[in-house]
């Protein structure tokens, strides 16, 4: 009934309706959960849903109720009024969504919708959430999406009670984030002259330049609307590595004297990367200054992987710096810049996140996201790090959902189809219960070198993230008794939402078995 599966769900005869006459009593510090429901029910209903001290609709703010946690909550619909109880508004957030699933899919829409009886069945629900991180990665660097965009997303993720969305700002391809200092890096960096469109080695371009880049003012209104419906945005600017766009705004970064570049058309891992001087260092930290300024998340991403260090091997003042370090070889700069940008980060009381793509020793105040196999998770969390899960055959939403002739084109190496997401093992269960205690969750990820309109997002988003909002909320919801029945009736919520979505199959057709994928093939981006 419920997409994520609730904790405990329990049906009562009867129903509510909602009709002109219901109103709304909202306790100290609940009033931002009321404000949510009117507006998300106003379209399609037209209710006025009115505050008053007698309202048969209550949603309550309890600090006494410990056992919810902080994103859980409790309700109890009866004939006669409806109860929503939590210990953190958070909680009353994530309820106000499940009485949107309770109603009629047709309260969903954006229009109004007339001759409808707003009414739900009586049900009593207890629902704690598995992992406090429940996100999704949107990658706005390579194919950039307008604002009204992110927030419909948001609004979809809040949907799903998930609760990060994760930025890509940054990336060879496109500088999407506004930077007073550094005018250049939107001017020059947020643009490049066509974009390919292929799978690697294609040489099949658009022919067609893109560009894109976001004013602080859309960001911090998207920040705060995120905010009213529990969702935290998470930004993400790489480095020292998938820079090629800011080389090309500001070439005096990179390695090469006097060497200009321009804004990657390719996609891949890129051989150019910031150098080591002084003056990156201050880039970096002027840089992350003012995304500081505008993100308040406890979290900053900065990238960290697909590092190719040739250009470290082949520069003299790299080489230089190495050696005044006291390090091997100049690939261990990538550890040394890492720490001493994390640094800052600590130092401006944020937590500096970065993606893992093996086994290898990463400055211990980061959290990681491991995204080539399960094993390095085990290994970061056996060090220490705390982990988001991110592994790419079950969370990487740019591979195509079939093999099926007119499948969209995704990421070369197989599918990742609906049964492998839900399928997917945040914390496996031979971990330790150390190791397994640092994982604070998992999120999807959608890489946008094949993904140049929402629409299209939306279908290779959906309904794949449901399944992965499931298995983050709740992972002892069951494949073929919970989900899948579930989603069936959830596809009529999707199309009241307007979502481009795949559909999804029955349960009479087998679940494709994914085929291994090559480890000298980068799923992240693709090797050229």
């Amino acid at each position: 009934m419920i997409i994520p599966h609730p904790s405990h769900l329990a049906r009562i005869p009867g129903h509510f309706t909602f009709d002109a006459t219901t109103s709304v009593r909202a306790s100290d510090g609940a009033q931002g959960a009321a404000d949510l429901l009117r507006t998300l029910l106003a379209p399609a209903t037209g209710l006025p849903l009115r505050p008053s001290p007698t309202g048969r609709v209550v949603l309550a703010l309890d600090p006494e109720l410990g056992g919810l946690g902080a994103e859980g909550y409790g309700l109890t619909v009866g004939p006669d009024a409806v109860l929503l109880r939590a210990a953190r508004p958070a909680g009353l957030l994530h309820g106000v969504q499940t009485i949107r699933q309770l109603l009629p899919a047709q309260a969903l829409s954006e229009r109004p919708e007339s001759g409808v009886a707003w009414r739900m069945p009586c049900v009593q629900v207890t629902d704690v959430p598995r992992f406090g991180w429940r996100g999704m990665m949107l990658d706005v660097a390579r194919h950039f999406q307008p604002v009204s965009f992110l927030r419909r997303f948001v609004d979809l993720l809040a949907f799903h009670k998930l609760n990060v969305l994760h930025l890509h700002l940054t990336d060879d391809q496109g500088w999407r984030m506004p930077v007073a200092a550094y005018p250049r890096l939107t001017e020059v960096g947020g643009a490049r002259s066509r974009s390919m469109i292929g799978r690697s080695g294609s040489g099949r371009f658009d022919d067609l330049p893109h560009a894109g880049a976001y004013t602080a003012a859309e960001l911090r209104s998207l920040v705060a609307y995120a905010a009213e419906r529990g969702v935290t945005v998470v930004p993400e600017i790489e480095m020292p590595g998938h820079t090629r766009a800011a080389l090309a705004a500001y070439p005096h970064l990179g390695n090469v004297p006097g060497r200009e570049l321009d804004v990657w058309t390719e996609w891949g891992v890129c051989r150019n990367i910031l150098g080591v001087h002084d003056e990156v260092l201050d880039f970096c930290r002027t840089v992350l200054g003012e995304v500081l300024d505008v993100f308040p998340s406890s979290y900053v991403h900065i990238g960290g992987d697909e590092c190719p260090v040739t250009e470290w091997e082949e520069s003299p003042a790299a080489r230089r710096r190495a050696a005044e370090l006291g390090l091997a070889a100049p690939k261990d700069l990538r550890g040394w810049f890492l720490g001493r940008i994390g640094d800052f980060l600590i130092e401006a009381g944020r937590r500096p996140l970065c993606w893992a793509e093996d086994s290898g020793t990463l400055p211990p105040e980061f959290t990681v996201m491991p995204w080539r196999d399960t094993d390095h998770g085990l290994a970061a969390a056996r060090r220490g790090h705390d982990v988001i899960m991110a592994p790419h055959r079950s969370t990487y939403l740019d591979y195509p959902q079939t093999e099926q002739p007119g499948e969209p084109l995704g990421q070369a190496g197989g599918i990742v189809d609906l049964r492998a997401v839900h399928g997917g093992e945040t914390v496996p269960a031979d971990w330790e219960p150390a190791a397994a205690a640092r994982v604070l969750g998992t999120q999807a990820q959608l890489w946008s070198e094949f993904v140049p309109t929402a629409e299209h997002a939306e279908y290779l988003v959906f309904p794949r993230l449901c399944a992965l909002a499931d298995r983050a909320w709740n992972p002892a919801g069951d494949w073929s008794t919970d989900f899948l029945p579930a989603l069936l009736r959830h596809e009529d919520r999707l199309a009241a939402l307007g979502i481009a979505h795949r559909t999804i199959p029955h349960p009479a057709v087998p679940p494709h078995t994914p085929r291994a994928t090559s480890r000298t093939t980068s799923p992240r981006t693709i090797s050229q």
